[in-house]
């Protein structure tokens, strides 16, 4: 008997944090994968190093998520794929070519990039188990994206796109209704 009052407590505990709008977590619906994120979180790191950012961005008529044909368009199931893709990059390529002397976005730098690894290995879970694929559609968005990142250098590209994070931010919380 206390096994199950122990076993109710808990789920009671996790349903309450799951659906308690103060936890900040969010629950993306990326096709068939969804996984529970603490975007709330990620965007507050961001909103303190936006203006720093934007303010070193010199290619200021020039877009790399923008240009890559409409994220909010993106089939439910290729959703996941693409978003995959998408933080690969910012940990491969942005986060680790983005330089500054200011200690405090290094720090809120490594923050994002530390729950940027928490969703991959969320969505790699999904890949793995089938529940990620990887359409046409997708593949085409992120091959534009990486072509528009590769017309920069290393240092503005990995600027203009940390610059952009508002962008994929939105479309993430955007999946929340599925």
């Amino acid at each position: 008997m206390k096994t199950s009052g122990l076993a109710f407590g808990l789920l009671s505990a996790i349903f309450y944090l799951l659906c308690t709008p103060s936890s900040g977590l969010q629950t993306l619906h990326l096709g068939s994968c969804v996984i529970i994120t603490n975007l709330q979180k990620i965007q507050s790191e961001f909103s303190e190093i936006r203006d720093s950012v934007q303010a070193n961005d010199q290619n200021i008529d020039f877009r790399v998520l923008r240009n890559a044909g409409s994220l909010q368009d993106t089939e439910p199931s290729d959703r996941c794929c693409l978003l995959r893709h998408l933080l690969g990059l910012y940990l491969d390529r942005v986060f680790r070519n983005y330089q500054t002397s200011d200690h405090h976005t290094l720090r809120k730098i490594s923050s994002l990039a530390n729950s940027f690894l928490t969703i991959k290995k969320d969505l790699q879970l999904c890949h793995t188990y089938t529940t990620c694929h990887c359409g046409e559609e997708a593949t085409e968005k992120y091959r534009q994206i990486l072509s528009h990142f590769e017309q920069l250098e290393p240092q503005a590209a990995a600027v203009k796109v940390l610059g952009e994070l508002d962008i994929l931010l939105r479309w993430m919380k955007e999946t929340e209704q599925g």
